[in-house]
């Protein structure tokens, strides 16, 4: 009886430690449904041209590819969440449209975690030459020089910079030494300092002037933070997010010349 009592009790243990083991994976994936649908509305929203629908936990293509969104790892440190996000971590963060944000917390850059699955199936991979097939010109700044620039026509994104640079064009003259000679648009490349792809190389990403730039791998830490700096007029960084690019100036690791279209980051 005895024996019979152990061996009930080792089954009832292994069960529960079953059980506990698969509780933070299942706790992780359906810890706000409603929030998840919401995020995944907004994905479905922004991105018209590809995304049919979605389901609680997965985004579904017009091609019939299902991408899973919360890959239920739970919380990630931020190293992580750069180098190894899924669809819900690039929402880790808000992004405070309009003059707000700044200075940034530690560690909050909103929009700088990308899911690159997610993207290089939008606008392609450029290493093989999938993204230059889709790249058109675009004048920037038609009455203050009017140079031509590479963007992609994917997701309009061409035809939203270019409701940019007319807006920007009606600024007083003040403004177009913060804008001209562009840091550029289109380039195939890393992030600076780590392995992971640039939005550049998709062709939706414009830095601006870069005199007027600041940039965190260029300041010294104080007592190991990065001090914040920006001359960027919030008039210029207005008009992006009006057209649904975000700004690299509010990030923690802020690049302040850089923007990039992230429309189911805002509004």
């Amino acid at each position: 009886m005895y024996q019979g009592l152990v061996r009930l009790t080792a089954v009832r243990f292994a069960a529960l430690a079953l059980l506990l083991a698969a509780w933070p994976l299942a706790s992780a994936s359906a810890a706000d449904p409603g929030r998840n649908n919401e995020l995944l509305d907004k994905l479905v929203s922004s991105y018209p041209d590809f995304l049919a629908s979605h389901d609680e936990n997965s985004l579904v293509w017009k091609d019939g590819t299902v991408m899973t969104f919360d890959d239920g790892k739970g919380a990630k440190d931020f190293d992580t969440l750069l180098d190894h996000p899924d669809l819900e971590d690039q929402f880790y963060t808000p992004y405070p449209a309009g003059r707000a944000g700044i200075p940034p917390g530690v560690d909050i850059d909103p929009g700088r975690v990308r899911y690159e699955p997610f993207f290089a199936k939008m606008y392609g991979d450029c290493k093989k030459g999938e993204v230059t097939k889709k790249m058109v010109d675009v004048v920037w700044l038609p009455k203050h020089g009017g140079k031509k620039l590479k963007i992609t026509s994917v997701n309009g994104v061409d035809r939203k910079l270019k409701a940019v640079s007319d807006e920007l064009d009606k600024l007083p003259d003040s403004f177009v030494k913060y804008l001209t000679p562009l840091g550029g648009t289109y380039n195939c490349r890393v992030i600076a300092g780590t392995t992971r792809p640039s939005v550049h190389g998709n062709g939706a990403a414009i830095d601006i002037n870069v005199a007027w730039s600041d940039y965190w791998r260029n300041a010294r830490p104080v007592d190991g933070k990065y001090p914040y700096k920006n001359r960027i007029p919030w008039e210029i960084v207005e008009i992006f997010e009006k057209h649904g690019f975000i700004w690299g100036g509010k990030w923690y690791h802020y690049d302040t010349m850089h923007f990039e279209y992230r429309p189911e980051l805002l509004p």
